[in-house]
């Protein structure tokens, strides 16, 4: 079983204000990665919410059987997310595809995409390139949890190098990362 892990716990600080809640195509931006995560072929679906939380709940629709949990140490950086995220799943759980609030394109189809490609590869880690910019969601193998559980805001990079990771070509398929004003003003003007 491949469960996933949404990490909207931060508190946004390039941009200035909640990213989950920038509203894009009439919902918030967190909306649109829990909905692709729910219509994907995911068997559980883990919310990691931090800062803001109960205001950002309160603006989202949660699918049937989607969990919500509470980083309280979510200041301490994206690590300690992961770690709540990974601690929370179901002890069957065999991997865990990690999806992050900013990334606005990701769609079901993309998230079975790279599901497929991690059933099929012996490696433990499977992330997307598009072009040359790697994005998620990064499916982790349960075995390389260990090491996941990094601590601060060190996040993951390190480990998404070297020869335990496959990582899966998709040119031409959209992709945006909202960290700062102009990028969500350039993801509005896309549309």
């Amino acid at each position: 079983m491949i469960a996933g892990v949404i990490l909207a716990a931060g508190s946004s600080l390039r941009l200035g204000r909640p990213k989950q809640l920038l509203m894009w195509r009439g919902r918030p931006l967190l909306q649109h990665v829990i909905e692709a995560a729910a219509a994907s072929n995911l068997a559980e679906l883990v919310l990691v919410l931090g800062h803001e939380a109960g205001r950002i709940s309160d603006a989202l629709t949660l699918p049937e059987g989607a969990r919500l949990v509470h980083n309280p140490d979510y200041r301490s950086g994206q690590a300690s997310s992961l770690r709540v995220g990974l601690n929370a799943l179901a002890e069957d759980t065999q991997a865990a595809a990690v999806l992050l609030t900013d990334h606005p394109y990701v769609s079901a189809s993309l998230i079975d995409r790279v599901l497929h490609e991690f059933e099929l590869s012996s490696a433990p880690v499977v992330r997307p390139r598009f072009g040359e910019v790697p994005g998620h969601p990064v499916v982790v193998g349960r075995s390389e949890w260990e090491r996941w559980r990094l601590t601060g805001d060190e996040g993951a990079r390190s480990l998404l190098e070297g020869p335990d990771v496959r990582e899966l070509p998709l040119d031409g398929v959209m992709f945006a990362d909202v960290d700062t004003w102009d990028d969500y003003q350039a993801l509005l003007d896309r549309e």
